[in-house]
């Protein structure tokens, strides 16, 4: 869920309400078409089913409704909790009754599920109830707290989006549920760290939802004692204490739930410790350890980078060393980059920067886009940047996307994120306006400033670079200053302003990079700012110490990433592929993959003629090469893997200096 920061003490913006702003058209339009009509009833399904899932039959055991033995992920209440707050968004924005109504059931059945301790993880109480001897909060791995965590924050945004308390309730016992064990832990020096803790975001939604000061105080004890575990891991983040952290280390998941979590703390409390601890991994996570797509977590499993040959640990999902990020094995677990959005958003909301948007915007439009297809009814787990047909290892989930993974967190993961997409348009402080994704929309603003009116605008974007602002059913005129977010990636563009005093145009220069730009408005009647920036395909290089990406160019435009899949230039193997020095040469076309409207980019590139690749031969001596031109075509990576059988993929390409 998208931090509700309305009432935050040390927020600096705060987002509109998913209510207060539609989708017109367009991209995100599409995308989130498709979440509501296709993905949200194919994970209720998937969550219903005995013989897959059987997350919600282990409801209904506990409920004793059903009988037998607990089935399926340790995490799959959570996982579950995840969908709901996806289905609570299809419901209310398309006031699907129906939808309400099985939400309201399933709520019922998990209250009837909870021990009347306050108790709710199905494992156990299934355990407890066929006497297997299974205890409670014995071991993190089984994720017991990060279930409880979900829940949380399901039930806030439940409240915020349908004014009904029926699931706070539950989520509220199961709050006190670990109060109690919070201090009986402390009490007794066995404090442990939970895993994935989302239970830091979802105390202070909770608390944000009803004000009560007891969540909030739970949430600040509960991160304070990580302090105090003892034998922490890396992989865990609690090998050294909070404050000290200065690197990204460890499962990504994990660390980024931790950082949106204390940013959450921050946000409530402040504490310029924390903050140096935020600003500190933040900028370790993007000079060091991030992809082109804004996939994070490189390695499926990696040691960590800090000790010696003794004491080095095994990580899984991993931030690994500086710069270590594979192309073909590259792990990059969805949930980790749902994960970064979070975190991202909550840094935004802390101080309103161009940079937060940036990385948000890249990460959902390349791979957590990527991570499902373009019909939302197949998911990666992991989301590499190069795929061969035998990489010559057994990877450890499909190289295909596929309906239902054995570990099912990603996709009702995902599927929140994108189905929340509208609260990423627009954050607002004072008289300021923020835009964030841009997208064609209608939003409803209310600012100090007295202003109370609808700002429309008007996009094709992230295909093309012109956005329009304009207002509408003005209530109240008033003073306004549009934040316009010009992309790290926009060297050059305009700004074009008409009002009753006429037209006005601004340069945009590369200066302007990675900011906002300001634009004042006096009163909003009749006024009218245009966004134009310039699209043009460009080549981006890594840092030479990204050893796989040295000599190779990714292509981009926009704040697309662009790869070519087997077949985009014939019968040509995209190992003997070169791109040609200058970029002017290719165009944009729009094509149709699996109904969905993708901006296709084509042009000539060289092929290497006379490469023998034996596979045979580890080194060989360079034979004699030459080049010819064929016709290819480049896909943006988030539409990849949707045209029938597992083609190759590459994003990265060497470069042609020749005539």
């Amino acid at each position: 869920m998208l931090t509700d920061t309305r009432k935050s003490k040390y927020a600096k913006a705060t987002s509109l309400r998913a209510e207060d702003t539609e989708f017109t058209d367009g991209f995100w339009k599409s995308v989130r078409d498709v979440i509501f009509n296709n993905t949200v009833p194919q994970l209720e399904k998937m969550f219903d089913a005995v013989d897959i899932s059987h997350v919600v039959e282990n409801f209904r055991i506990c409920a004793g409704e059903a009988e037998g033995d607990f089935e399926g992920t340790v995490f799959g209440d959570g996982d579950f909790y995840k969908w709901m707050e996806s289905a609570m968004y299809s419901a209310v924005l398309n006031d699907d009754k129906d939808l309400s109504d099985r939400i309201e059931k399933y709520i019922d059945l998990i209250g009837r599920a909870q021990r009347p301790d306050g108790y709710i993880s199905t494992k156990q109480i299934i355990g407890e109830m066929n006497k297997s001897g299974l205890g409670r909060m014995g071991d993190i791995n089984d994720f017991e707290v990060y279930n409880f965590g979900h829940l949380m924050t399901a039930a806030a945004l439940h409240l915020r989006l349908t004014g009904r308390d029926s699931l706070l309730k539950i989520a509220s016992k199961a709050a006190d549920y670990l109060d109690n064990m919070y201090k009986e832990a402390e009490e007794k020096d066995q404090v442990q760290t939970a895993v994935c803790p989302s239970h830091y975001m979802g105390l202070i939604e909770l608390y944000r939802a009803v004000g009560d000061e007891k969540y909030l105080k739970l949430a600040q004890k509960a991160i304070e004692l990580r302090d105090s575990v003892k034998n922490g891991l890396d992989d865990n983040q609690d090998r050294i204490a909070l404050k000290k952290h200065r690197k990204i280390m460890g499962h990504a998941v994990r660390a980024n739930y931790l950082y949106a979590g204390v940013a959450d703390l921050y946000l409530e409390k402040g504490g310029e410790e924390y903050l140096d601890v935020l600003k500190s991994v933040w900028r370790d996570l993007l000079t060091h350890k991030i992809y082109i797509t804004g996939g994070c977590g490189a390695l499926y499993n990696g040691a960590s980078p800090y000790g010696n040959f003794f004491d080095h640990q095994l990580i899984h999902q991993a931030y690994g060393y500086d710069y270590q990020l594979p192309n073909i094995s590259a792990y990059n677990e969805t949930c980790a980059n749902v994960g970064l959005v979070m975190w991202a958003y909550r840094m935004f909301m802390i101080e309103p920067k161009a940079e937060y948007f940036d990385v948000i915007e890249r990460v959902m439009l390349n791979t957590n886009l990527a991570s499902i297809s373009l019909d939302g009814i197949k998911y990666f787990y992991e989301n590499m940047l190069e795929r061969v047909k035998d990489p010559g290892f057994d990877p450890v989930w499909p190289l295909h996307r596929t309906e239902y993974i054995t570990s099912y967190c990603c996709p009702p993961n995902l599927t929140r994120n994108l189905a929340q997409s509208s609260e990423y348009v627009y954050a607002v402080s004072g008289y300021k306006i923020y835009t964030g994704l841009y997208a064609a929309t209608r939003a409803h603003i209310v600012l100090d400033s007295g202003l109370d009116a609808i700002i429309e605008t008007k996009t094709d974007y992230p295909y093309d670079g012109n956005i329009g602002f304009t207002f509408s059913d003005v209530k109240q005129d008033g003073t306004a200053e549009l934040e316009l977010r010009i992309p790290s990636w926009a060297k050059k563009g305009r700004i074009i302003i008409r009002d009753r005093n006429g037209e006005k145009i601004t340069e945009i220069s590369e200066k302007m990079s990675g900011k906002y730009t300001g634009v004042y408005l006096d009163k909003v009647k009749d006024s009218q700012v245009i966004i134009s920036l310039d699209m043009p395909v460009r080549y981006t290089v890594g840092h030479d110490r990204i050893e796989e990406c040295r000599g190779r160019v990714c292509m981009e435009r926009g704040p697309l990433v662009y790869c070519m899949e087997e077949g985009d230039a014939g019968e040509t193997k995209l190992e003997d592929i070169f791109l040609p020095v200058r970029r002017t040469g290719f165009s944009e076309k729009h094509i149709q993959i699996k109904g969905r409207d993708i901006l296709s980019v084509e042009g000539k590139v060289k092929v290497l003629v006379g490469n023998d690749n034996d596979e045979n031969s580890l080194y060989r001596e360079m034979p004699d090469i030459s080049f010819k031109e064929t016709e290819a075509r480049f896909i943006p990576y988030f539409a990849w893997d949707n045209r029938g059988d597992e083609k190759d993929m590459r994003m990265y390409f060497p470069v042609f200096y020749g005539g």
